[in-house]
C-alpha cells in the first residue's frame, strides 16, 4: 500500500488564535478563512465562471468543496486594477491578458471539440490546458497572445492565491505566520515547537 503522509488536521487554525501570530497577520488569515462567494465586479459571469473551472482544474478541486476560488481575488485585483509592477514585454496589461485568455481558451474549446469548455470531460479540459501550456494550442487569440507565458502567469496567481490561504498552509504544514516571538531552532533538522510534524499512513511493513 503507498504511504500518504499528512499533517495533523486543526494545527493552523489553532496557532491563528494564540499569541505566537501577530495581531495583523491573524487579522488578514482569519479573513481569508471566510471568503464569500459574489457577483464578479470585473468579469462577466461567463468569464468568472471559466475562470473558477481552470482554478479547480490547476488545484484539483471540486467546486462543491473548494478550499478556496482563487478567482475571486484575481476578479477583486483586477477591478482595483492592481499589478505587481512588471510584466512580460509580449504581454498586454493584466486586464487585457485575462479577458482575451479566457476568450482564448473558450475559442480553443469550441475549434478542437466543438463544444463550451465547461461542457468539456475533465480529461478534454486538462488536455486543452497542457495545449496552453506547451504553446501548441489553436485559435486566433493565441496569434497575438503567447499561450505559453499566460499559462504561466496564470498558474503563478492561482497558485500564490491558494497557498496563502490558511487550510492550504495546514495540507503542507506550514506554520510560518508563527513568527510574533521568532525563531530559535534554525540549525539543520532542528524544529521549533511551533512547527508542525509530519504523519504517515499505510506504511509498508
Amino acid at each position: 500500500m503507498k504511504n500518504e503522509h499528512y499533517y495533523t488536521k486543526g494545527i493552523v487554525t489553532a496557532i491563528l488564535r494564540t499569541d505566537a501570530v501577530t495581531d495583523f497577520t491573524k487579522e488578514v488569515l482569519l479573513q481569508r478563512m471566510v471568503q464569500i462567494e459574489k457577483p464578479p465586479t470585473f468579469f462577466t459571469i461567463d468569464e468568472f465562471n471559466l475562470l473558477s473551472l481552470v482554478c479547480d482544474l490547476f488545484l484539483a478541486q471540486d467546486s462543491t468543496k473548494r478550499i478556496c476560488n482563487p478567482a475571486i481575488e484575481i476578479d477583486r485585483r483586477l477591478t482595483k486594477n492592481d499589478a505587481d509592477g512588471w510584466r512580460y514585454d509580449r504581454m498586454p496589461a493584466d486586464r487585457i491578458a485575462y479577458k482575451k485568455g479566457l476568450q482564448g481558451i473558450e475559442e480553443s474549446a469550441y475549434t478542437t471539440y466543438i463544444s463550451p469548455f465547461a461542457h468539456l470531460q475533465k480529461k478534454q479540459q486538462a488536455q486543452l490546458l497542457q495545449q496552453l501550456q506547451t504553446g501548441n494550442i489553436t485559435g486566433t487569440v493565441w496569434q497575438a497572445l503567447p499561450a505559453k507565458i499566460f499559462f504561466e502567469e496564470l498558474l503563478a496567481e492561482v497558485v500564490a492565491i491558494f497557498y496563502s490561504h490558511p487550510l492550504a498552509q495546514e495540507e503542507i504544514g506550514f506554520t510560518g505566520m508563527a513568527d510574533a516571538a521568532g525563531w530559535h531552532k534554525i540549525g539543520l533538522n532542528e524544529k521549533d515547537g511551533i512547527e508542525a510534524d509530519e504523519l504517515t499512513i499505510n506504511e509498508n511493513t
